[in-house]
């Protein structure tokens, strides 16, 4: 990256190209892209596999607190909820302090699903792992979990 673009000035595509941000981006949209298929061949496409795995992690969340940790809207949730509730794979418990409120759980059927996906996204992890290199799959990790904690630091210029 030449590193020379001028504030405000438009970037080359060799900038935009060599940025962190667009790195990742497409790193993301790859992974997404190799998992979905072999998970949708199971029955479990990758936004039902983000709604099980975050329940099997942390059983009882509330529907707003689902939407947060998978980074969708409520709305897309309550879809989402409806049809693994429908299909017999999450139940909904009345919340033990507040009686509105319902926490969501995998059922028996729910981990069952989840099992088989989890094969598929284990082994894409044991690829990425093998491809780098266990120092540098470590490294990558660690970078990552940095651009994770620091990301809610960041304060947009003001632009005019």
């Amino acid at each position: 990256m030449s590193g020379s673009t001028a504030p405000g000035a438009s970037p080359s595509g060799e900038d935009v190209f060599a940025r962190v941000a667009w790195a990742l981006r497409r790193a993301d949209l790859n992974l997404q892209t190799a998992k979905e298929r072999p998970l949708r061949e199971i029955g479990v496409p990758g936004s039902h596999y983000s709604v099980l795995i975050s329940l099997q992690t942390t059983p009882g969340l509330t529907g707003a607190e689902l939407a947060r940790l998978v980074g969708i809207t409520p709305q897309a949730v309550a879809l989402l909820v409806g049809k693994l509730t429908d299909r017999g794979l999450v139940e909904r418990r009345p919340h033990p302090r507040h009686r509105n409120i319902q926490e969501l759980h995998l059922t028996d059927a729910g981990r069952n699903e989840l099992s088989k996906a989890e094969r598929i996204v284990g082994d894409l992890e044991r690829h990425l792992r093998e491809s780098l290199g266990t120092e540098r799959y470590r490294q990558l990790r660690d970078l990552l979990g940095r651009v994770i904690d620091d990301l809610p630091n960041w304060e947009p210029p003001t632009v005019s």
